[in-house]
């Protein structure tokens, strides 16, 4: 009844219809779709939930029941989702984040993974390597999430790209996982300075540079800047995330964030106090950019605009890999993307449709395409690579 270790990872190549809600489903379907979750289990937490308190109940007792039946994984991941939907101010956040890793470290500790506090600025940023699992080693490959992922949520990834041949190496940048919790570094989105800290301390160069959900954003900004980075692959692009909507929402909302500064954290505020899902994505926001006020989170968050990426600058092979029914982010941020990659040395951008079973954010539905892809290009551009030299 226990777990079976990393090679039971399965990738289900389909999205499931868990729950009505896409907050809600989204979710169930992301730790089930990685392979970290039964599908019985996500299916009866769909018929179970209705609210963010049910969520963080109903999550919270599935873990329980899996760490009574030495299902280390399941237990991990249910602790992880009931945490992700936790306002930050609750002690219940911390205590929820130290039983996923407690129980992830059951789960995987027999596995090799190597743990380390790479140097960042008088504090630390937390890496995992997973070491290739054969010879010869094709090269590296360096991953990160986005805006409030814990790198653990990528090991089945890992794990693959271990299998075929790559030392990979995971970390958490400012804001994310315990970088932030343990460490206390807040968001920026100036990637390269941590992506130097990550080359300089594994001593890695030519490396392949996996950017997640927001990642996708983040790993250009790296690119730019960095050219120890020599491939870049985004799964999800956000491009400028003031462009997420229409022009008329676009000077509305910088108005109101710029010109009425007061009344727009009033209103934050207010928002934060009734609830929901305002209240946790303005919450979580302030946590992850250590904000005290609303309006300071924002603020963070209209620097991650297109002059800050500076796409003109990337000169790397790139793919894109963009859900087209992506409910974050809208996907006009993928053909913008492209266009303004105009000096990489090659662009392939992949769209993934309901045929593929991969629309969704970050390929949520099918990861083992999404790998297979990844993987293939890697190959592709490295033979390329190889037969000009």
């Amino acid at each position: 009844m226990g777990d079976k270790g990393a090679s039971h990872f399965q990738f289900p190549d389909q999205y499931h219809r868990f729950h009505k809600d896409q907050v809600f489903n989204f979710q169930l379907n992301r730790w089930y779709s990685l392979g970290y979750a039964r599908f019985e289990d996500m299916a009866e937490a769909g018929r179970n939930v209705t609210s963010f308190d049910s969520w963080k109940t109903e999550m919270i007792r599935l873990g329980e029941k899996a760490v009574s039946e030495k299902r280390f994984i399941n237990a991990a991941f249910y602790f992880r989702a009931a945490e992700f939907y936790i306002l930050t101010d609750s002690v219940e956040k911390d205590v929820l984040y130290d039983k996923f890793r407690d129980c992830f470290d059951n789960a995987f500790g027999n596995d090799g993974i190597e743990r380390s506090a790479v140097p960042y600025g008088g504090k630390y940023l937390p890496a995992m390597r997973v070491p290739a699992k054969n010879e010869p080693k094709k090269g590296t490959i360096v991953l990160h999430g986005g805006f409030d992922s814990f790198i653990e949520e990528f090991y089945s990834m890992m794990v693959v790209f271990s299998e075929h041949g790559y030392d990979v190496v995971g970390f958490e940048g400012p804001g994310q996982g315990a970088a932030r919790r343990k460490s206390g570094i807040a968001f920026e989105y100036e990637w390269e300075k941590s992506a130097k800290a990550i080359l300089d301390y594994f001593n890695i160069s030519a490396v392949t540079w996996l950017g997640i959900s927001m990642g996708g954003y983040l790993c250009f900004r790296a690119a730019a800047f960095e050219p120890r980075i020599a491939r870049v692959i985004a799964s999800s692009v956000a491009f400028d995330y003031a462009k997420f909507h229409n022009i008329v929402a676009e000077k509305v909302g910088k108005f109101f964030f710029t010109r009425l500064r007061t009344i727009s954290n009033y209103k934050m505020k207010k928002m934060i106090k009734r609830g929901g899902m305002p209240a946790w994505m303005i919450s979580n926001l302030m946590y992850i950019a250590n904000a005290k006020e609303p309006i300071e989170a924002t603020d963070l968050m209209l620097k991650l605009n297109a002059a800050n990426l500076h796409s003109d600058l990337v000169k790397q092979d790139i793919l894109i890999l963009t859900g087209k029914d992506d409910h974050f982010v809208p996907f006009k941020m993928h053909d913008l993307q492209v266009q303004a990659l105009t000096n990489a040395k090659s662009v392939t951008a992949r769209v993934f449709t309901k045929k593929d079973q991969a629309q969704n954010h970050c390929q949520i539905g099918n990861i083992g395409l999404a790998l297979d892809v990844m993987l293939n290009w890697i190959d592709k551009v490295s033979s390329n690579k190889k037969r000009m030299a």
